[in-house]
């Protein structure tokens, strides 16, 4: 069950990530940032699932990142 659990977050994460990454090419802004920071939350739960360290610190890396670039902007 776990492991289902953590093939949904992946694929999850993948998708709204990749959709962030077409917002931003076609510079729908700020809607790509909350796919982003989704996508990156959601890969942050998945690495945990999955106990992958790297994946951890890349996501909760982003996630503050992202969070600071929508801070700075309000």
């Amino acid at each position: 069950m776990r492991e289902l659990v953590a093939n949904v977050f992946k694929w999850v994460a993948t998708v709204i990530t990749l959709s962030g990454g077409l917002a931003t090419a076609l510079m729908y802004d700020p809607i790509n940032i909350y796919l982003l920071n989704i996508g990156a939350f959601l890969f942050l739960i998945w690495g945990y699932l999955i106990r992958d360290k790297a994946m951890i610190v890349v996501n909760a890396g982003l996630l503050f990142i992202y969070i600071l670039g929508i801070w700075i902007r309000i």
